[in-house]
């Protein structure tokens, strides 16, 4: 994503500058005409897809690539004429000689990268994973019911048959996995590496769900692996964690203050609807499993629990018309900006649970509590990545998303969830399930 992006501003910059020198005999770098034309082509673009894969369900093909990147242009033009130097009429670059120039080339580059990389994404990759046989059967489950977003081939290869029945000397792969928990022979353990030097990758099962799936299924690792991991670097006291929480209050304060009115006007639906409250709050978990109580505007109908706590679902008969709005744009999620402020949440983390909710899923998950081991968040990993879901099984797979973000975390990650979530947010995707893509892969 953000090599296309900043591949697009140099494209611009670059066509914007030679089109200069052309016709002025001047080189004027970065100026306030150009800078404006790459912002909004660059948020257009982001918020058409341009710059990801496409979301789940939607075809990824050079058509839909092209008709993105002719509309962007079409916005380009429209911020020339209505921010810029279009109305002007004195103003040397004219359409015909300048704009249109600008913005032909700087389409053509961008939709050979933008076809460069569907193409590149779409290779096959073919890999080789070596675990147990328990291990194996949960990563056949997992890609069946969700697939990676690349094509995959992939050979299943038992740890104690490698070597005896399969030699991945013999083997043309990319790649190959092998299980944490693998015992592996010495001459093994050579023939591994000597397929590394001619140019396969070689790496543990849980750093190719990693890479393939951006997650990792809860049950692929032991508690031992977890004490002895990499990663886990937003701890208290760390350097990470004090840029984390100094970016928490500049971000969140700003929030607060801009989302004001916002908050308001919601404040006085939800009391013209039913004359109820407009705040409602519950217990979570927090860091290392401490309560604290959160607020968010209220969504559902009074009483809406009085047969006890449960899960939120599509069509919920529980949920207000203005309730469906509020959640579709996240807007009910607003007052707990007053959490992070407070030191009780991050603007990015895994969401926090009830209490009377995780007991069920402590029972049924396995590591479920390792979640609790960073601040919970107003947005994470599992949000931008998985469709809202209220059941076991979601809410497993969207610990498998936090123990990615858990493992990775960096002011890099943040940003780019960040970005992800006002894409989701602008796009009215808020809270919406919708169904799982289906890609190309092949099991042998």
């Amino acid at each position: 994503m953000l090599g296309l992006a900043l591949a697009d501003g140099l494209l611009l910059l670059g066509s914007y500058n030679l089109m200069y020198w052309q016709q002025f005999q001047l080189w004027v770098g970065l100026t306030s005409s150009i800078a404006t034309l790459i912002l909004c082509w660059l948020a257009s673009s982001y918020l058409l897809g341009r710059y990801s894969k496409p979301d789940p369900g939607q075809p990824d093909s050079r058509r839909r690539r092209l008709a993105s990147t002719l509309l962007v242009a079409a916005l380009g033009l429209v911020a020339v004429v209505l921010f810029s130097w279009g109305l002007r009429s004195d103003d040397p670059r004219t359409f015909r000689g300048f704009v249109l120039p600008v913005l032909g080339s700087a389409s053509l580059g961008s939709a050979a990268a933008q076809l460069w990389v569907t193409g590149q994404q779409k290779r096959l990759q073919h890999w080789l994973l070596v675990g147990s046989a328990q291990e194996l059967n949960l990563l056949r489950r997992e890609l069946a019911h969700h697939p990676s977003s690349s094509p995959l081939a992939i050979d299943y290869c038992d740890s104690q048959s490698l070597g005896h029945h399969a030699s991945p000397g013999s083997m043309e792969v990319d790649g190959i996995a092998v299980s944490e928990q693998a015992n592996l022979s010495d001459p093994l353990i050579e023939e591994l590496l000597a397929k590394r030097g001619s140019g396969a990758v070689l790496c543990s099962l849980v750093s190719w769900s990693e890479q393939q799936l951006q997650r990792v299924p809860p049950e692929l690792f032991s508690s031992r692996w977890l004490v002895q991991a990499e990663g886990f670097e937003l701890q208290p006291g760390r350097w990470g964690w004090r840029v984390k929480r100094l970016g928490d209050l500049l971000v969140a304060t700003a929030l607060l203050l801009a989302g004001t009115p916002l908050l308001l006007l919601a404040a006085a639906a939800i009391r013209l609807e039913d004359g109820g409250p407009v705040l409602y709050g519950q217990m979570r978990t927090g860091l290392y499993g401490q309560p604290y109580r959160v607020w968010k505007l209220r969504s559902m109908v009074l009483d809406a629990e009085r047969q006890g706590a449960r899960w939120a679902h599509r069509d919920d008969p529980r949920i207000t018309r203005v309730g469906q709005l509020l959640r579709r744009l996240r807007i009910d999620e607003l007052p707990q900006l007053i959490s992070v402020l407070q030191g009780d949440m991050s603007l990015i983390g895994p969401r926090p649970e009830r209490p009377e909710l995780e007991v069920i899923l402590e029972q049924n998950i396995p590591h479920y509590r390792v979640r609790h081991w960073i601040k919970p968040g107003l947005s994470g990993w599992a949000q931008v990545c998985f469709p809202y879901g209220a059941s076991l099984e979601d809410s497993r797979m969207k610990l498998s998303y936090d123990l990615y973000y858990l493992r990775n975390a960096n002011p890099l990650l943040d940003f780019l969830i960040l970005l992800k979530t006002i894409r989701l947010v602008s796009l009215a995707k808020g809270a919406i399930p919708h169904a799982v893509a289906k890609v190309q892969l092949l099991q042998r």
